[in-house]
């Protein structure tokens, strides 16, 4: 079906659509999948994107070069104008190209490689332990998110930048307003600002000092004294960690601790550190907490599932009902711990795969069970339909969790 014959037939949906349950994608999305696969929707601005939501086509468009990542392409489909304003505002090599995209995620590939998070895992069950600690202590109930799913990944990520988790207040609401569509172009343009001066300052302790034991020490040292980037690019990629490197995660420890309470058989085989790791990639399928789509635009005209996709054109690829796609995953809307194989798009595909992928999962490997094992009657504390879920976040996830045992 050609782009003109689309439009001329049918209604253009709204997108993205609402949800009716807040663990799963919208109805809309599925009936999409299963009738046409590949279609306009109508966004924030008016603008009417392709809409791609089937497995092996979301990973076709992830794949291929000619769908631009550059936010600065006419046509790219924004998420929010408050987004598209701080993305403008401070470049991001995540929504650049090859080869720009390549020269600066190479400089930070050692830093996440599977060798050097491995490394971290005890600093990282550590961290846990002493936050399950804190929560033992406190009166009951207990913000599941203030009092473990947010520090975790903040203290982590904190330490391995060199940011001084005493400022955490700081950065987190200013964090929020960048991943909250709903926020203002002027607010999330100043809250960019605002971190982008705060981790230039430490990147200039750094030169100053010619201390490499940090992330944003090894990034100013290699990169900055020697003139291969800026100081304003290296707090750029540190902006960009900081932020990805706390709040993805911290949403994924709270929803996925919610979605394991509803199945209290399959979250006791996670306590009991069995399916451990088949349960993080099944919680990463199931809740794709980056519910918003990949945004691309083409640069040369595209054929995809028997639809020309015009140079110009946006493309939402759409991972959150990607990963629900019957024809690869056998009764897709199940939990299933134990589902093998498991090749979902939760992190992406092709060369903007999620750097910090095996991060997230070693938090979350060591997060759910020992949670479910230190409290294990644990239960939240208010009904389901009380609970405030962040349909208009970047991020999904739960806004508080109150929890008991």
């Amino acid at each position: 079906m050609t782009a003109t014959s689309e439009l001329a037939t049918t209604e253009v949906p709204h997108y993205p659509m609402a949800r009716q349950c807040p663990f799963d994608p919208p109805r809309e999305l599925g009936a999409i999948q299963a009738e046409e696969s590949i279609r306009r929707v109508t966004i924030w601005d008016g603008s009417r994107p392709w809409l791609v939501t089937r497995h092996d086509d979301v990973r076709a468009v992830l794949a291929d070069q000619r769908f631009s990542a550059d936010n600065l392409t006419s046509g790219y489909p924004a998420t929010s104008a408050a987004v598209g304003a701080r993305r403008r505002n401070v470049p991001s090599f995540i929504a650049m190209d090859d080869p720009q995209h390549a020269f600066f995620r190479k400089m930070l590939i050692s830093e996440f490689s599977v060798k050097a998070i491995r490394a971290l895992r005890p600093m990282i069950e550590q961290t846990v332990d002493e936050l399950l600690d804190g929560m033992a202590a406190s009166a009951q109930p207990v913000d599941l998110v203030q009092a473990f799913a947010l520090p975790l990944p903040s203290l982590v990520i904190c330490r391995m930048l060199g940011v001084p988790y005493a400022d955490h207040p700081f950065f987190q609401s200013r964090s929020h307003a960048l991943v909250n569509t709903e926020s203002g172009v002027e607010e999330s343009v100043a809250a960019s600002n605002e971190l982008l001066h705060y981790l230039e300052g430490l990147i200039a302790e750094r030169e100053a000092s010619g201390s490499e034991d940090d992330m944003l020490g090894r990034l100013a040292v290699r990169h900055v004294l020697t003139g291969e980037i800026t100081r304003e690019q290296a707090a750029s990629m540190g902006l960009l960690l900081l932020v990805a490197g706390h709040e993805t995660t911290a949403n994924m420890i709270a929803l996925g601790t919610l979605l394991l309470l509803q199945d209290p058989e399959q979250a006791a085989r996670v306590r009991e550190g069995l399916s451990v790791e088949g349960a993080v990639e099944e919680l990463l399928r199931l809740l794709t907490v980056t519910h918003f789509g990949r945004r691309r635009v083409a640069t040369e005209d595209v054929e995809l599932g028997g639809v020309t996709i015009r140079a110009g054109e946006g493309v939402v690829a759409a991972a959150e009902i990607a990963n629900r796609d019957p024809e690869v995953f056998a009764d897709p809307d199940a939990l299933d711990v134990d589902r093998s194989p498991n090749h979902h798009v939760a992190f992406g595909h092709g060369v903007h795969q999620c750097l910090g992928q095996q991060l997230a999962r070693v938090e979350l490997q060591v997060a759910y069970p020992a949670l479910l094992r230190r409290f294990p009657t644990l239960r939240v504390d208010t009904p389901l339909d009380d609970v405030a879920f962040r349909d208009a976040m970047v991020v999904y996830g739960v806004h508080a969790l109150p929890v008991t045992w």
